[in-house]
């Protein structure tokens, strides 16, 4: 065996305690393989960890780890070697994955997003480093099924699979470098023992068992239909994996219900977590608490979603070549990329990070995919998915199914929008129904009246409107007309605000104080933004809803008499505002209400099954291919409209444009961007600034943990609102020098307020008391 040859280095430590290269190649070949098994693709994923770092090998690269000279590039020679070895398919889907392991998936053929192309590398000169003692890669591989069986496409499954290698590889390569300097640093002993969880799916099923058996008895008619829809789910759980619904109007138990099914779907089928995929305009944290709640767990439940960039756009700007590698002489950015791996038995995430993330190039995003085979996947509400991407996100739900043992559960409390057997065609087929008649449903689960209200009410009559009310929930289109009707009904009884302007763990705070109000009955005149449309369990006798998509508007109904407590129907009022008041959806949002409305004029009823049926046959039936898969790809003259167009003129040559499909796939069109805000909370009110304190003084590698602990006292929000607030010296870079714009913390404290939030309008506000000395 060849002496001195090292992965990676110990500052400070004789070089005898470093990790030998072969250990480290055998070690990611061994991890990469497991992560492989479940979608056939170990032998592959193999090869893949053997070769993946070869090019430590060459004298260039070991001067540099002994703190001589400069990185050089480490990554090319292993993927010469795979398409060498290997042959021009299999060959090809490593050697992407092996030349990205640290820049990311490349472009095939013309270089893009920042780094040169595949064929750039392997046609570019590269010493070839391999030596008979390092040559632990398998001389042949194969790929087995079910990644292969029926459905198997050039044009899709090939580069799908492509990005799922990629990940076993990525994930592989992090988790065995923090293994290894786990044995020298008490810190990362802590973060190595604290991945994962003890409690297995069979416990987890086990548990929420015992929590549903408290709800065994309760009365009433609603009660008694949730637990007929549970039975009726739980029943389904022995169906082979694949493709289901659940449609249940809101209110009806679908939260628990579809948690049930997984979990026992899980369990029978031999599956290993539960992801659970929320509209982006939901609360991820306020779901994640209602899963800790039924399982008696916070190991067990994950929640993911956008907060910190440990790649940021100020970092990506240089073109990565064949002569550069992201890779510090001791590993330490590879342990800098502290993106989950996913690996909890219960994860609740977003829209934007899941499928972002699964068409994404970067290793920090993609780290996490593999764990999504041999998994239940539940979205909920897959209708909302923006029209402009919708066809590439179906496709990735059917590659889950049909290649890498997924089931998916598309939730909705409207209907089965996005499927064949509804009429879209080009939509999902085969896919199961999971609740009992889910006509009968809307007709028992009846508990509001809905009313279009004709003429547009502007603020000061909807404001007039909630206070003639004693409890009443108000949800607007955008956090700025939320703050605004505050404003004007702000001092009377009961007024509450809500929206994504209040950092997580004071809208967790919010929810708590408003759900005991309402429960003893007294004044809560509450404005929201949408947020409240997904896992949060309120109910108003009255509900007005701004106009938007019906499947918001359903979901606005199922937060009046959501129990079915009241005397007579609650009363749910579908309003718009004067134009020109600024009061329209966000653009992403804007084409559900515009169809909702003119559906309206023909319908009385929105929620009614013809009504909806309407509605979903002019918004995603009618429209074209084109107008359900817009994105650009490319940069050049000539960008190609739509992913998988793009994907299928490159079929023929497998080289597939990664890196510009992951710059033009978008769920959100305006990605926004976090400020740490100085929220107190009651229990531990300097919690926020203790962290920041502590971020100023841990080394770069170990901020990891720091902000992740920041997440619940962040808020989203446009990078031209941040840039105003850093010039006007409201907000300052944390460790700026090495970090860039990544932690963003707001100095001036006058702009958070307890009841609104952030309130960015005025960056250079103060308070008059603040300026007095």
């Amino acid at each position: 065996m060849t002496q001195g040859v090292y992965a990676h280095s110990v500052p400070g430590r004789d070089e005898s305690v470093w990790e030998p290269l072969s250990e480290h190649l055998t070690a990611v070949a061994s991890h990469a393989a497991v992560s492989a098994t479940v979608f056939g693709g170990q032998r592959m994923a193999e090869a893949m960890g053997a070769l993946h770092d070869v090019g430590k090998l060459i004298q260039e690269f070991q001067d540099y780890i002994r703190g001589k000279g400069t990185s050089v590039d480490h990554s090319t020679a292993g993927a010469v070697i795979a398409r060498e070895r290997y042959g021009a398919v299999l060959g090809q889907i490593m050697a992407f994955g092996i030349a990205g392991h640290h820049a990311g998936l490349a472009n095939g053929r013309v270089a893009g997003g920042g780094i040169s192309s595949l064929k750039e590398r392997l046609d570019g000169k590269i010493p070839l480093p391999l030596s008979p003692d390092l040559d632990v890669a398998p001389a042949t591989v194969t790929l087995s099924a079910p990644v292969l069986s029926t459905g198997f496409t050039h044009h899709f499954s090939l580069p799908f699979l492509i990005r799922m290698l990629f990940s076993c590889l990525v994930d592989a390569d992090r988790l065995e470098t923090e293994r290894f300097y786990a044995r020298f640093d008490a810190e990362a002993r802590g973060k190595t023992a604290a991945r994962g969880c003890p409690l297995t799916v069979e416990d987890l099923r086990d548990r929420l068992d015992a929590h549903l058996l408290r709800f065994k008895d309760k009365d009433g008619p609603v009660n008694a239909l949730r637990a007929e829809v549970l039975a009726g789910v739980r029943a389904k759980a022995e169906e082979a994996p694949g493709l289901f619904s659940l449609t249940v109007p809101t209110g009806g138990g679908k939260t628990l219900a579809s948690l049930a099914f997984a979990l026992d779907h899980a369990v029978r089928h031999g599956l290993r977590r539960v992801i659970y995929v929320i509209p982006f305009t939901s609360i991820v944290e306020q779901t994640a608490d209602v899963f800790r709640e039924a399982l008696g767990s916070d190991d067990a439940v994950l929640e993911h979603h956008s907060g910190f960039d440990f790649d940021p756009p100020s970092r990506k700007t240089r073109r990565k070549t064949a002569e550069s590698d992201d890779e510090a002489p001791d590993g330490a950015r590879k342990l800098r990329l502290a993106s989950e791996n996913w690996d909890r038995p219960v994860v609740v995430t977003t829209s934007v990070q899941f499928f972002e993330s699964l068409f994404a190039s970067h290793p920090s995003s993609c780290r996490k995919l593999h764990a999504i085979a041999g998994s239940v996947v539940i979205l909920d509400e897959a209708q909302t998915l923006p029209l402009k991407c919708l066809r590439p996100c179906l496709e990735t739900l059917r590659e889950l199914a049909r290649g890498y043992r997924t089931s998916v559960v598309l939730c909705t409390a409207t209907q089965p929008a996005v499927t064949v057997e509804a009429g879209f065609a080009g939509g999902l087929d085969t896919v199961r129904e999971l609740a009992p008649d889910p006509r009968d449903l809307y007709r028992r689960l009846k508990r509001v009246t809905v009313a279009h209200l004709p003429e547009p009410l502007d603020d000061e009559t909807l404001a007039e409107r909630l206070l003639d009310e004693t409890q009443v929930l108000c949800i607007v289109n955008n956090r700025r007309h939320a703050r605004d009707l505050l404003r004007r009904i702000r001092g009377e009884d009961g007024a509450r605000h809500l929206s994504t302007c209040l950092c997580a763990a004071h809208r967790r705070a919010e929810l708590a104080s408003i759900r005991e109000e309402l429960e003893l009955k007294r004044p809560v005149r509450l404005v929201s933004t949408s947020l409240v449309e997904a896992g949060v369990d309120f109910s108003f006798p009255t509900v007005y809803r701004a106009m938007a998509g019906l499947d918001s508007i359903a979901q606005a109904a199922g937060r009046c008499n959501r129990n079915g407590d009241l005397p007579e129907l609650g009363r749910v009022f579908v309003f718009s505002s004067p134009e020109g008041e600024g009061r329209k959806p966000p653009p992403e949002l804007g084409q559900f209400a515009e169809v909702a409305a003119s559906v309206l004029r023909g319908h009385d009823d929105p929620l009614a099954l013809d009504t909806l049926r309407a509605y979903f046959q002019r918004l995603y039936w009618q429209r074209g291919p084109e107008e359900l898969d817009a994105a650009l790809v490319g940069d050049g003259p000539a960008p190609i409209r739509g992913i998988l167009k793009a994907l299928d003129l490159y079929k023929s040559d497998r080289e597939y444009p990664f890196a510009d499909i992951a710059k033009a796939f978008r769920i959100i069109e305006s990605p926004l961007v976090p400020v740490i805000v100085p929220y107190k909370p009651a229990g531990d009110p300097d919690v926020v600034q203790r962290l920041l304190e502590t971020l100023k003084r841990l080394p770069a590698e170990k901020t990891g943990g720091i902000a992740r602990a920041l997440q619940p006292y962040l808020v989203q929000i446009p990078r031209s609102a941040r840039n105003a607030l850093l010039a006007a010296g409201s907000a300052e870079c944390v460790r700026g020098d090495e970090f860039g714009d990544q932690f963003v913390s707001l100095v001036n404290g006058d702009l958070y307020h307890p009841d609104v939030g952030l309130d960015w309008e005025d960056p250079t506000f103060r308070k008059i008391e603040t300026g007095i000395f």
